[in-house]
């Protein structure tokens, strides 16, 4: 299964260039931008409408915590559905054979979308099944393509060690896919992209599109995965 895995495009998803040629489009959150639920809107029915004219057999996507207009459901899920989409929002779906389960939460981060404080967002967690094969969360495991910049200009790895401990030790999927941590504007930290680590089976995939203080445009075409 060829899978065309992209996020965080921010209202600027029509400067991607559409892979035809893949059985699954994943996309991981945040179609839009404002906070406002209705200025949110408009990037995502625009965002719905693209993806779901795209040329690929399965679409599939979650929210993320610049969709407003869909935690709010100024947009629903049916209309997500009725656009040939798959919304998954702490679900699962079965796709040739593989078990897919996504969500759109992340840590609290001032005043967004779908977030949890980082002492009870296990609770989301704990949902996520043993045999789950695919993952997809809006953010980032701690330590995995997730470093940002403070304010003093210093770096941090800001992803879930709760989503870390769970993914590595007892959902073991065979893909994670998110986004929500771009790369920075300087070249000192870069998050999208594929990894691995030590022990784990686990293949990482940040989606992220766009780059922090730069989210009028994208600055790559997202990642190419197969299982």
């Amino acid at each position: 299964m060829k899978i065309w895995h992209f996020s965080d495009t921010h209202g600027n998803h029509r400067q991607l260039q559409p892979l035809n040629k893949v059985d699954v489009a994943i996309f991981s959150g945040d179609a839009g931008t404002y906070r406002d639920k209705y200025r949110n809107e408009a990037h995502v029915r625009d965002f719905i409408e693209w993806f779901g004219a795209l040329n690929v057999p399965i679409k599939i996507m979650i929210a993320g915590n610049h969709d407003s207009s869909i935690e709010h459901t100024v947009i629903t899920k049916a209309d997500i559905y009725e656009a040939g989409i798959h919304y998954l929002e702490n679900e699962n779906i079965l796709v040739d054979g593989y078990n897919i389960w996504g969500s759109p939460y992340t840590p609290t981060f001032n005043n967004w979308s779908f977030m949890k404080s980082r002492n009870k967002i296990h609770q989301v967690w704990d949902m996520i099944p043993d045999n789950t094969d695919i993952l997809v969360t809006h953010g980032p495991p701690k330590g995995i393509l997730d470093i940002t910049e403070k304010r003093d200009r210093s770096l941090e790895m800001c992803g879930c060690s709760n989503l870390y401990k769970q993914v590595t030790q007892r959902i073991k999927p065979k893909l994670h896919l998110f986004g929500h941590i771009h790369d920075g504007y300087r070249s000192e930290y870069k998050n999208a992209g594929t990894m691995k680590i030590a022990n784990c089976e686990t293949l990482f995939s940040n989606g992220s599109v766009c780059k922090d203080r730069q989210m009028n445009k994208t600055f790559n075409n997202g990642r190419i995965l197969e299982l």
